[in-house]
């Protein structure tokens, strides 16, 4: 399958589908932090959400998708995320700075939601009811996947079936608490915290990079 892996830069989950064969890209703002630059898409991804699209991958390598397959995305969550509703009203008065960057966050959520492509995954954290995102399909926890973190996460599906729970285990932190978070600190705490953990990634290249998914969903 041809994947994008939108909003990513750490490459975990585009890793984890390429290790089952798949031509999967990662496509974000920023430069990869993963191994495997000629698999990063340096850019915005809006061009290439509805397929029909060339780009050149960190290597300087020229791609052309007619369509894709499948994408999975990891939009940001900052004015999203029901963590940050403290910082949307200050003594009773809204911040209206903040509520603009939220609803440019919405739209850019459903010009995802809304591409040209029958399987899309889209992750992120509870989100703040004001700005009326649908409903998920799916609520997820890391301790399904192996990791002993408690964070409700949140997955909107379309023509996929659910992520199966891989490995429970017991949950012996809560994202604050994870001592890999707690010993970084400033923005490199803000960008360890947004990474996927491996658990899930691996659960997302099996349950949605397999053959079977079409007779799944």
């Amino acid at each position: 399958m041809k994947i994008l892996i939108a909003c990513e830069e750490s490459q975990r989950v585009c890793s984890a589908f390429r290790a089952y064969g798949h031509e999967a890209y990662s496509c974000d703002v920023v430069m990869t932090a993963g191994d495997h630059p000629e698999w990063h898409i340096w850019s915005d991804v809006t061009p290439f959400l509805n397929g029909n699209c060339s780009f050149r991958t960190c290597n300087g390598q020229l791609h052309q998708i007619e369509k894709w397959d499948l994408i999975v995305a990891f939009p940001p969550c900052t004015f999203l995320s029901k963590a940050g509703a403290c910082n949307l009203y200050k003594n009773g008065v809204r911040d209206e700075e903040r509520f603009a960057q939220a609803t440019k966050a919405v739209e850019f959520f459903y010009r995802i939601y809304n591409a040209d492509c029958e399987r899309i995954a889209i992750e992120n954290p509870v989100p703040i009811k004001e700005f009326g995102l649908p409903e998920p399909s799916q609520v997820i926890e890391p301790f399904y996947f192996g990791e002993p973190v408690s964070k409700k996460t949140y997955l909107w599906l379309k023509g996929l079936p659910y992520l199966c729970p891989t490995n429970v285990v017991k949950p012996e932190y809560t994202f604050e608490t994870y001592p890999p978070f707690k010993n970084c600190n400033g923005k490199y705490r803000q960008k360890a915290r947004s990474k996927t953990f491996p658990g899930i990634a691996s659960a997302m290249a099996l349950s949605w990079g397999s053959d079977e998914v079409d007779d799944r969903r």
